[in-house]
């Protein structure tokens, strides 16, 4: 009962929203991905032709029975078995061991290109993740904008009726006001967007995903220079060349006259009954009947072997060429992510500088508000701060925060896809468990 009243819960529309840490969604996603379930049937599929190349070599046993429908007249020709068994099975062929290192070659591509699947949902749902949990924080920062905003205009207004600022401020006061509620408007769409890609990830519903700050672990500061790790859908494209090359090569071992080594043997049951077929043999129908032996066969031409070990050969060479791709591309994501990095930097650096400088202005504004410029009111000093100023100083702190926030959820994008280009995706996912309690992203 309880964990149906939680599946209901669970998947309610109108269900509250509660916060889902970061491992949570990742697992999630995982599992309802199309992609990563598309691999794991590749897997299988890849499992079952290797224990399919594998199984030639593993005698097959078979039976079979039948009796005449009517009694038999005459000679047939054919022994009247009531019964009979057959074992086969292959001893040796060079081309067959090639075909089963292939297929354990294409079982391991698979298993990485699950790897690879995996690790590529799992940086959407994290990057979706970690804007949503920083869009939450700009929505409350945006709020404040909006009162601020509104208190400007009130004193504007009030000043303007008092015939102390002219109609253009006000003007101006009440469209920077329309622009902070624009913004704000702008960010509770941009949270729903995200909110329901989180829910087409991971199926639950837009209105029940609460991003939980703590579950986000610390995203390391990695560079290009450092040694780099194969991806897992490099490894896979180089395991697929090296299969493709491994059934070229046990096509092309059929040009080799090697010999192919079958073993058989067959027992037949006989029976005279519903028949006079020892009518016409010198002695009687033996009931028991045993042969076995070795088959050799040597291929000297085969023109369909030729043509398809061409076929092979053409295909090796195209997963091979693949391959490279692939990792000429992941070298070139490398070098293009690290020129992004470097410029994100140091903006998401410009910008805490500019938020921290507004943090001052508006500590210096709020002083000055309560105990006075200090400076007297003789010609010459300072005019005092006023009440519109501050509002205004408070609205531009909210904004260099804003900024410096949008800066570091940029950067921090940056360093996942560099991460994972790297080959390192997988050591930041397994400290989403151990760190769903305490760091957050880095800035």
């Amino acid at each position: 009962m309880a964990a149906g009243a939680a599946l209901a819960l669970l998947t309610s529309p109108l269900c509250c929203p509660a916060q889902v840490s970061l491992g949570t969604v990742v697992s999630l996603a995982q599992q309802k991905s199309p992609a990563v379930r598309l691999a794991q049937s590749d897997v299988q599929k890849a499992a079952a032709e290797l224990a399919q190349t594998r199984d030639a070599f593993i005698p097959s046993v078979g039976f079979g029975s039948g009796l005449p429908a009517f009694p038999e007249i005459g000679f047939t020709g054919a022994l009247p078995t009531i019964w009979d068994a057959n074992v086969q099975s292959m001893v040796f062929s060079m081309p067959q061991i090639r075909y089963v290192q292939a297929a354990r070659a294409a079982l391991t591509s698979a298993q990485l290109a699950l790897i690879e699947a995996r690790e590529q949902v799992a940086l959407e749902a994290s990057t979706s993740y970690i804007e949503l949990d920083a869009v939450k924080t700009l929505l409350e920062a945006a709020h404040d904008e909006r009162t601020a905003s509104a208190r400007l205009v009130g004193i504007v207004e009030e000043r303007n009726a008092a015939g102390v600022e002219p109609g253009l401020a006000l003007l101006q006061a009440r469209l920077a006001a329309a622009q902070i509620k624009l913004h704000e408007i702008e960010l509770e769409a941009r949270s729903q967007t995200l909110a329901r890609q989180i829910s087409s990830l991971t199926g639950l519903p837009p209105a029940s995903i609460l991003p939980d700050h703590a579950s986000i672990p610390l995203i390391p500061e990695v560079k290009a220079d450092e040694a780099p790790h194969k991806t897992a859908g490099i490894e896979s494209a180089e395991m697929l060349a090296k299969a493709r090359e491994r059934t070229a090569k046990g096509d092309s071992e059929h040009r080799w006259m090697l010999p192919q080594i079958s073993f058989g043997l067959i027992y037949n049951r006989n029976t005279t009954l519903l028949n006079n077929i020892n009518e016409y043999y010198k002695s009687f129908l033996p009931a028991n009947n045993l042969s076995s032996g070795f088959s050799i066969q040597v291929p000297i031409f085969d023109a369909g072997i030729h043509a398809r070990s061409a076929e092979s050969a053409a295909d090796a060479l195209r997963a091979r060429v693949q391959a490279e791709q692939a990792s000429r591309q992941n070298n070139f994501a490398i070098a293009s992510l690290s020129d992004n990095l470097r410029v994100l930097d140091t903006q998401a650096e410009i910008a805490g500088l500019k938020q921290q400088i507004a943090e001052e202005q508006i500590k210096s504004v709020a002083a000055q508000m309560e105990l006075g410029n200090g400076a007297g009111s003789g010609p010459g000093a300072p005019a005092q701060i006023s009440p519109a100023a501050a509002q205004q100083a408070h609205i531009e702190e909210r904004q260099r925060f804003e900024e410096a926030i949008e800066a570091g959820v940029d950067l921090n994008k940056v360093r996942l896809g560099l991460l994972r280009a790297l080959g390192h995706m997988q050591d930041w996912l397994d400290e989403l468990p151990r760190n769903s309690r305490g760091r957050g992203p880095a800035n």
